[in-house]
């Protein structure tokens, strides 16, 4: 950390902040990779139209990182967006569909975006009081996940409002029920 933070900050304060937008980061990192990685891989009937609604997710995505490592900065950190930074920072396995349908592929990033969103959602409550301006930073992006996560699980959804893999805690497991379901 640096021998400075923001004004009405202390410097244990930012420096837990910092932290906890380390591994938002690295999430951030990682999403952006896997997002890319299902554009790449999927195939099947609804190619198209998956492969070009992953495209601005991840351009927004990568724009959280780089917003989120300003911020670090800011606070008198150092961000680290290394290939180990993520590797050390993540709780979760390695996305673990190749190339796949879109609907395998859909249901899969379900299950990513529901860790995503439960991690930014537990961020905002940690600074809630630590520091606002961080709390509203992770707000907004909240807002565009939950909104992506949605635009995802409409391709999933039956007229019943069931999900095609619901009840699956895994990728995999998604996929696979997806592709029964399909």
């Amino acid at each position: 950390m640096s021998q400075f933070t923001v004004p009405g900050m202390t410097d244990k304060q930012a420096a837990q902040v910092a932290e906890l937008l380390q591994r938002q980061l690295s999430t951030y990192n990682d999403l952006h990779l896997t997002l890319k990685h299902i554009h790449w891989n999927v195939v099947g009937p609804n190619f198209i139209g998956v492969h070009e609604m992953i495209d601005p997710q991840v351009e927004l995505v990568r724009g959280y990182a780089d917003e989120v490592a300003e911020r670090i900065a800011t606070l008198g950190g150092s961000p680290e967006g290394t290939p180990g930074a993520i590797i050390r920072d993540r709780s979760w396995d390695d996305y673990s569909v190749g190339r796949d349908s879109a609907q395998a592929h859909l249901a899969a990033l379900d299950v990513v975006y529901t860790g995503v969103v439960e991690d930014i959602r537990k961020a905002i409550e940690e600074t809630e009081e630590a520091d606002p301006v961080t709390q509203d930073i992770l707000i907004g992006q909240a807002v565009e996940l939950e909104k992506f996560q949605w635009f995802v699980r409409a391709h999933l959804e039956n007229p019943g409002g069931k999900l095609a893999h619901q009840g699956s805690s895994t990728e995999r497991g998604a996929a696979k029920a997806a592709r029964r379901k399909g």
